[in-house]
């Protein structure tokens, strides 16, 4: 069975960093587009990295641009966030995601693209 696990999460203070990573098993994720999603208490799962499996088609919503970078290893089946001066408003249970159909088409920010999902990692920012 595919199973997607987030790691790293925890509690950091503003301004701080932390560095997530999603580990699969069951499949590998080097021909697959990679997404991260987030949830804050009391908002809707929203967007916020998304790499495509070529590695040419990235996005980042505006809200963590300049601050988060998405990357991959391939050859250790892992896509990580770093995550770089965060804000309290970054706190959220963070998801990593998987589109296995190799399809550069659309957007990659859409979360129905998505077949697999990670069970989340908390990240909380304190002020």
């Amino acid at each position: 069975q595919v199973q997607l696990v987030e790691s790293g999460g925890g509690l950091v203070q503003a301004g701080g960093s932390l560095r997530l990573s999603c580990a699969a098993s069951g499949r590998t994720l080097s021909r697959d587009t990679m997404g991260w999603f987030r949830q804050a208490p009391g908002k809707e799962r929203e967007f916020v990295a998304a790499i495509s499996w070529t590695g040419i088609r990235s996005n980042y919503a505006d809200s963590v641009k300049g601050r988060f970078t998405m990357s991959r290893d391939n050859a250790k089946n892992t896509v990580d966030l770093q995550m770089n001066s965060l804000k309290p408003e970054d706190t959220a249970v963070y998801y990593c995601a998987a589109d296995p159909s190799g399809s550069l088409a659309g957007r990659l920010t859409l979360p129905d693209r998505y077949i697999y999902w990670g069970q989340g990692t908390q990240v909380t920012v304190s002020s």
